[in-house]
């Protein structure tokens, strides 16, 4: 019997430590000593799992975190990086060398990877909006390698279907990864959708405290590890005191994302009745577009909404710059609550007719909604809205 999600968080990946901690330990060291070279190569032509050197990731601390991460995702092998950018870029460039499509909106980080730098290296990419996904099939058929999705997206937490997608991606021999940040494993596997790859940037709910960057990919063992490669000589795996860190964060990943769920649809319900507010975009709303898919694929619809402030962009700084326990800064996942205007951060590098042509206005604003009372956070969107 599989066990449950919040056993897998506080359990996976502990190793029996001698001295009787309940958590694996953290080395803090570069490489491990062997008995004999024999016992070395074992290790180092695969015969025998070890630790060896932490750049490779063959470190006790490093490994017991990415078994912890696939038994969270229900995945067979997971890689611990040291950023989700660091993630993306592994993946796309082991998975991804015919081509790249990429639905949707994302991260503005993402984007500018896949429009700028990967063409760079000779890596076709290409780019859809939700309303263009008939044209999907005839970019599959020129061969392309991987589809590429978030869902929720960011910030319209727009939705898209996993299974439905990765059917159509698997019919052309490509694959699909979906950015299951948004969600977190707790609320979203798209795994068990018929995804390949998940990609999580850590920093954000899996770490949980704006204490830590990082990020993940999870998929099948034969998938994710060629991707192991380029993370180790890019340079990318995670510092193993950030991996102690993590995997301390994820312990408690289930009651947190529980209480920002609850949180986040007290307060979307609040503001849909407020008469400075536009609209909320928010997956757990009937009215919401992608309500009935987000019900079917979606097992709570995330501490994440955003909000469109009446009298545009200018309107909407005065309303950030009111917040008091809403700290304005970029990022979310965290145990507080913090606002952005998404045209001054996430998205700036994009051209205003870009993000207008996204459905990105300069009048919305996205919450993260943390571990406050949620009348309290309610009482302070007041007050900023009067």
């Amino acid at each position: 019997m599989k066990e449950g999600l919040s056993t897998r968080c506080v359990h996976a990946g502990e190793p029996h430590d001698p001295q009787g901690s309940p958590h694996a330990p953290l080395y803090a060291t570069t490489t491990f000593k062997f008995p004999s070279t024999a016992a070395l190569l074992d290790v180092v032509e695969g015969r025998k799992p070890g630790a060896l050197y932490t750049r490779y990731g063959l470190n006790p601390t490093i490994q017991a975190l990415e078994e912890k991460l696939a038994a969270i995702e229900g995945a067979e092998a997971a890689l611990a990086f040291s950023s989700g950018m660091a993630a993306e870029s592994a993946l796309f460039l082991a998975h991804g060398r015919r081509g790249v499509v990429c639905l949707g909106d994302a991260y503005g980080g993402t984007l500018e990877l896949l429009a700028s730098q990967l063409p760079q290296l000779g890596v076709p990419t290409h780019f859809l909006l939700a309303d263009e996904l008939d044209r999907l099939p005839a970019i599959l058929q020129q061969g392309v390698d991987l589809v590429f999705f978030e869902t929720p997206t960011n910030p319209v937490l727009e939705l898209f279907d996993i299974a439905a997608i990765a059917e159509l991606a698997h019919a052309h021999g490509a694959r699909l990864a979906v950015d299951n940040t948004f969600a977190s494993p707790v609320n979203q596997n798209p795994l068990a959708l018929g995804a390949d790859f998940v990609v999580h940037s850590a920093t954000k709910y899996l770490g949980g405290h704006s204490d830590l960057t990082a990020g993940a990919l999870m998929g099948s063992k034969d998938l994710v590890m060629p991707v192991w490669n380029w993370r180790k000589n890019l340079g990318q795996t995670i510092a193993p005191e950030t991996a102690a860190q993590l995997a301390r964060s994820l312990r408690t990943l289930t009651v947190r994302v529980a209480r920002q769920n609850d949180s986040a649809m007290k307060i979307a319900e609040a503001l849909q009745a407020h008469h400075a507010v536009e609209r909320v975009l928010y997956p757990g709303l009937p009215d919401f577009p992608g309500h009935a898919l987000a019900r079917r694929q979606m097992k709570g619809f995330g501490g994440m909404l955003t909000i469109e402030i009446k009298g545009g962009g200018e309107a909407a700084t005065r309303v950030a710059d009111a917040l008091r326990l809403f700290a304005l800064a970029p990022s979310l996942g965290g145990v507080e609550s913090l606002v952005t205007q998404p045209c001054t951060t996430t998205h700036h590098g994009l051209t205003p007719e870009e993000r207008a042509r996204r459905g990105i206005s300069d009048a919305m604003l996205r919450l993260s909604v943390g571990l406050e009372d949620a009348d309290d956070l309610i009482a302070d969107l007041n007050r900023a809205l009067a």
